[in-house]
């Protein structure tokens, strides 16, 4: 006689839930390092903050996933804001321009979290294994936060289990890197993440364009021309790329060109005018006035308080 298995009730979910980020904790407490720690596993990053941030740190979020074991986050993408605190997690589509911050840290409870950049192709393997089912049309916000999931919160447990028998990485992982994707692509963000993996299959015409300006942010932008790219009128780019970046075109091209700008300045040590003249602004004031305007701080400033960050 078969006996038919019960479904798990919500308590249930919830106690493995806490169990599994209680065993996530005590493994990122001996495995991470602050800031950050790459990891054996190919795209897999450990963080770990004592502190919180008195301002925001900018940079170009891949199509990735982040959990939070413990504290809590601030994302700002155009004119949308993110909070995001322990077991929940961020998945981004597209590479986009954000801003964030450490909200929620201490010396005793440290932030935590781990970072995964997505595979785009083997994402779009695994998609390719599941039923279409009543999929929602249109295009998504590239960036959303999901509630805490029991099923991806195992997948992870399990990943960094492999951290402390090294030997296990080469085999195991693979395998379960593609279970964490099965559990995105079928979890409350499946339709954000299917958007990603249609990358692989068939270039949506808003990600060629984002694609065209990450590439080629010096160069002046003409909404006619990424129109004729994308295949659309150039309103409906507006409004469909607003909609997945929460941005418009130029918004994006200013914060492609001000982060990198910044990466020149401290990398190769150039002064503002060159920075600003090698990402295309044909006027060093106004790259000074739209630098303060993300940064905070006019390019001499911010870059002094970022050396003198660095030295301590």
């Amino acid at each position: 006689m078969h006996t038919v298995a019960e479904p798990i009730s919500s308590t249930e979910a919830d106690e493995r839930g806490k169990r599994l980020l209680s065993e996530l904790r005590l493994m990122l407490m001996r495995q991470a390092a602050d800031p950050f720690r790459p990891t054996p596993v190919p795209g897999l990053t450990l963080a770990r903050s004592a502190t919180t941030s008195s301002c925001m740190t900018v940079g170009l979020y891949a199509p990735m996933v982040c959990m939070i074991v413990q504290g809590s986050k601030q994302v700002v993408v155009g004119n949308s804001t993110l909070n995001y605190d322990t077991g929940k997690y961020l998945v981004s589509s597209v590479d986009l321009p954000i801003s964030a911050r450490v909200t929620d840290a201490t010396l005793d409870n440290p932030y935590l979290a781990v970072a995964l950049v997505l595979d785009l192709k083997v994402l779009a393997e695994v998609a390719s294994d599941l039923p279409n089912g009543n999929e929602e049309r249109g295009m998504h916000r590239g960036i959303a936060v999901g509630p805490r999931s029991p099923q991806l919160l195992e997948g992870f447990v399990r990943l960094l289990r492999l951290l402390e028998s090294p030997s296990d990485v080469a085999p195991l992982a693979p395998l379960i890197l593609r279970e964490i994707y099965y559990r995105l692509l079928t979890g409350q963000q499946s339709a954000l993440v299917r958007q990603i993996a249609l990358v692989e299959s068939r270039q949506p015409q808003v990600l060629k364009v984002i694609d065209w300006i990450r590439h080629n942010y010096a160069m002046p932008l003409r909404i006619d021309a990424l129109a004729r790219l994308a295949s659309m009128s150039p309103a409906s780019l507006h409004r469909q790329f607003k909609a997945l970046t929460a941005m418009s075109p130029l918004q994006y091209q200013k914060q492609i060109r001000l982060q990198k700008a910044r990466q020149i300045m401290l990398s190769e040590s150039k002064d503002a005018a060159s920075a600003g003249y090698a990402v295309g602004y044909g006027s060093p004031s106004q790259f000074s006035r739209e630098y303060r305007r993300m940064f905070g701080a006019p390019p001499h400033q911010h870059m002094r308080r970022m050396r003198l960050a660095e030295r301590e």
